[in-house]
């Protein structure tokens, strides 16, 4: 610094040291116009080089994430073996001689219609008559199904079979 090569700065108790400027030599517009365009070169290539390693990662995790040969083929034989037993008991069925006639499949599905039609029936006088219940009594629903010992379908997570 007592040379001159080195300017100081005094910052309170701290010291800056840097070069001094004044000393280098001055670049000349041209010479700055070079290193812009040589900037600019660089960051375009750096720009370029980034892209293709996006690229290239991408394609790797695409790479890593899909099946190797040997997977593929232990697939491919658990697929074979898969679609043999398919096929043995589709044969199985085929060659089966107690299939059900569309009159006794008819009879099933009427027999499930009426079943079906009783059990939302009485579902829905049990429920207004409860309804009728409650509107009287002071404390909860559930406390009152849990008093009397009642257990709905939803307790047990029986469903309504859908319409046909």
């Amino acid at each position: 610094a007592q040379q001159g090569r080195v300017r100081e700065k005094v910052y309170g108790k701290q010291k800056i040291y840097f070069a001094d400027q004044e000393q280098l030599p001055a670049a000349s517009d041209a010479e700055l116009r070079g290193l812009d365009g040589e900037i600019a070169a660089r960051s375009a290539q750096l720009q370029a080089l980034q892209q293709s390693c996006r690229h290239m990662e991408a394609e790797l995790k695409d790479l890593n994430s899909s099946m190797t040969t040997p997977e593929i083929a232990k697939e491919i034989e658990a697929l074979r073996k898969d679609c043999a037993s398919s096929t043995e008991k589709l044969e199985r069925i085929k060659s089966a001689t107690n299939h059900v006639t569309p009159e006794e499949k008819e009879k099933v599905c009427r027999e499930q219609q009426l079943y079906r039609r009783e059990w939302r029936r009485r579902k829905r006088m049990a429920t207004e008559l409860l309804d009728a219940i409650l509107e009287g009594y002071p404390k909860s629903k559930k406390q009152f199904f849990e008093e009397v010992g009642i257990e709905t379908d939803e307790d047990h997570g029986v469903v309504l079979p859908a319409t046909v």
